[in-house]
C-alpha cells in the first residue's frame, strides 16, 4: 500500500514537471511582435477596456460609424492616437461580443485580432 502511494506521488510529480516544461517550451516558441506600435496598442487596450466593455450596442454603433466616416473622409487624416483609439476600442467591443455569445467566441476573437492588428502606416498609405 505504501509502495502504491509513493508511486502515485512520483507519477504526480512527473506530470507536473512535464506540464511545466511543456508550457515553457510553448511560450518560448512564440515570436516577438514586429509591430512598432504594439506598446501604444497595449496601452490603449488597458486604458479603454473597462470603458468599452460597458458600451451599449448604440454607443458602439456610434463609435464604429464615426470611425468609418472619419477614416473614409478624403479631406482629413486621423492622427495616430485617434486611429488607434478607434481600432482598439472596436477590438475590445469584439472581445465583449465573444464573452456575451459563447457560440461566437472564436469568430469574435478573430475579429478582435483583426482590429488589433490594424496598422497606422497602412492607413496612411491607403489615404494616398
Amino acid at each position: 500500500m505504501l509502495y502504491l502511494l509513493q508511486m502515485k506521488k512520483k507519477i504526480h510529480n512527473l506530470l507536473i514537471a512535464v506540464l511545466f516544461f511543456g508550457s515553457t517550451l510553448v511560450y518560448a516558441q512564440s515570436k516577438p511582435s514586429t509591430d512598432p506600435d504594439i506598446s501604444i496598442k497595449n496601452t490603449y487596450y488597458k486604458k479603454f477596456k473597462r470603458e468599452v466593455l460597458s458600451y451599449s450596442h448604440k454607443e458602439y454603433d456610434a463609435l464604429f460609424f464615426d470611425f468609418l466616416s472619419k477614416s473614409n473622409d478624403s479631406k482629413s487624416i486621423l492622427t495616430k492616437e485617434e486611429y488607434y483609439t478607434y481600432t482598439i476600442k472596436i477590438a475590445i467591443y469584439s472581445e465583449k461580443l465573444g464573452l456575451l455569445y459563447k457560440n461566437k467566441k472564436d469568430e469574435a476573437n478573430a475579429t478582435k485580432q483583426e482590429w488589433f492588428d490594424k496598422n497606422y502606416t497602412e492607413y496612411l498609405t491607403s489615404k494616398k
